[in-house]
């Protein structure tokens, strides 16, 4: 008995670090087209212990101008704007409340004009939580804090002119998506690293036995 709890208890620390290893703060969707009018999702979830998210604050990327963003009940956004040009550099939500447990995440929304000549839009991306800490990201992909990439494809956008939302259909469809290919192959594998901790686990503690 006192083997299969070890076990258990090891199979659940494993679950829990593959939940972390994809509870990254993402924008969606993951690609679009050079000219495009877009609505931009960012999912935050909250994973640190005892604490919750209270705000997040991400920068815009040069190659796209945000010109609405989405109000949020229990949440106020702020934003920060160049000052010779008045463009949208960065946005803050906050809490109105206690933010985000541990347990939980939410979407916020923002729509804009992709440029004509992006090729990549880096979505860096500041987590703070209610102890002050604040998680950066804003690394490359493959760093353990990544921040988000939307790759940018050759083309004219579709548009009114006016800087208006796609529809709320394709805003889900992008919202929904998940974490994006890298984030899905990410938990895949901590997963497979789950399966095989679990059974290399159980193989040593037989050979203990005996």
């Amino acid at each position: 008995m006192k083997k299969f709890s070890i076990i258990g208890a090891a199979v659940m620390s494993l679950f829990l670090f593959a939940s972390m290893a994809s509870a990254h703060v993402t924008v969606q969707p993951k690609q679009t087209t050079q000219g495009a009018y877009e609505v931009f999702t960012v999912r935050v979830p909250s994973e640190k212990e005892n604490v919750s998210t209270t705000s997040v604050k991400v920068k815009v990327p040069d190659g796209v101008a945000v010109s609405r963003v989405e109000p949020k009940p229990g949440w106020k956004y702020e934003l920060e704007q160049a000052a010779d040009t008045k463009v949208i550099t960065s946005i803050t939500w906050t809490a109105e409340g206690s933010g985000l447990a541990q347990t939980e995440f939410t979407d916020f929304r923002m729509s804009g004009k992709v440029a004509d000549d992006a090729t990549q839009l880096q979505w860096k991306a500041y987590q703070t939580y209610s102890d002050k800490s604040v998680v950066e990201w804003v690394e490359a992909e493959g760093g353990d804090h990544p921040a988000s990439v939307t790759t940018v494809a050759a083309g004219t956008g579709e548009g009114d002119g006016h800087g208006a939302p796609a529809s709320d259909a394709q805003a889900a469809a992008g919202g929904e998506s998940g974490s994006g290919t890298k984030e899905n192959v990410t938990l895949g594998l901590a997963i497979a690293a789950v399966v095989l901790g679990a059974l290399a686990l159980l193989a040593a503690l037989t050979r203990k036995k005996r």
